[in-house]
């Protein structure tokens, strides 16, 4: 099923919302019709969290119709179509972890990796960093250009407090970030009253996305896991 642009941009952007922005996310999702599972392979969301948020969100028949749907193979299409983009994966998985000993001692491999790890978004599929620092947005740009693909496209994002200039904040970060033709996606405009933060930054956070980012976050998650595990990480001794 294909979802409104609006919720993928919100999708996109899921790391660097706000607790109930998430959850309005996910009710939102549910309410369109998708089931649990769906959800999770959008937004990275324990079950019982979205069981919790979407509780009093009611199906139509239709939609329960709908997942049932979806969830019966379709003969000689959705079984063959899905193992092959599984094939695909596991592809571009073993790759990714094949170059790892010959990018581990290239210092800006190193870092922009750490830094994606750090701050980027790990939503299925979605290749996105929010900060408000433009030099780590050049950063993650330049990385994913130089190690990912040389040709990557990105989209902008801006969360903003009530009263900031837009136009001013959208000149700021295309300037600052170097995607002089970057689209923006819808801004989100925080209210007054909606927080704690007394120090409003001028110009907001900028999220960088990626366009068409499936096969790049299957080869950054999997530079991260190999990361991981070559300096024990997952297992610290005391």
């Amino acid at each position: 099923m294909e979802l409104e642009a609006e919720v993928l941009e919100r999708v996109g952007t899921y790391e660097s919302l706000s607790r109930w922005e998430k959850s309005e996310l996910g009710r939102d999702l549910r309410g369109l019709g998708l089931s649990y599972g769906e959800i999770m392979e959008l937004i990275p969301v324990k079950k019982s969290t979205l069981a919790t948020w979407c509780r009093d969100v009611m199906l139509t028949g239709e939609q329960v119709e709908g997942i049932k749907g979806r969830r019966a193979p379709v003969p000689g299409f959705h079984r063959g179509t899905n193992r092959k983009r599984l094939d695909e994966i596991r592809d571009l998985r073993r790759t990714a972890r094949q170059v790892v000993p010959e990018l581990i001692s290239d210092p800006l491999w190193v870092a922009g990796l750490v830094l994606y790890w750090a701050e980027g978004a790990k939503s299925r599929n979605h290749v996105s960093m929010a900060n408000t620092d433009p030099r780590a947005l050049r950063l993650f740009i330049r990385w994913l250009r130089t190690y990912v693909e040389p040709n990557a496209r990105f989209s902008l994002h801006l969360q903003l407090h009530e009263g900031n200039n837009e136009q001013a904040a959208r000149q700021y970060w295309r300037a600052e970030t170097g995607l002089d033709r970057a689209n923006f996606h819808k801004t989100f405009i925080k209210p007054k009253g909606t927080g704690h933060r007394k120090n409003h930054l001028e110009h907001g956070i900028c999220t960088v996305w990626m366009r068409r980012a499936s096969d790049a976050w299957n080869v950054v998650m999997e530079w991260v896991d190999t990361l991981t595990e070559e300096f024990c990480l997952a297992h610290p001794r005391n």
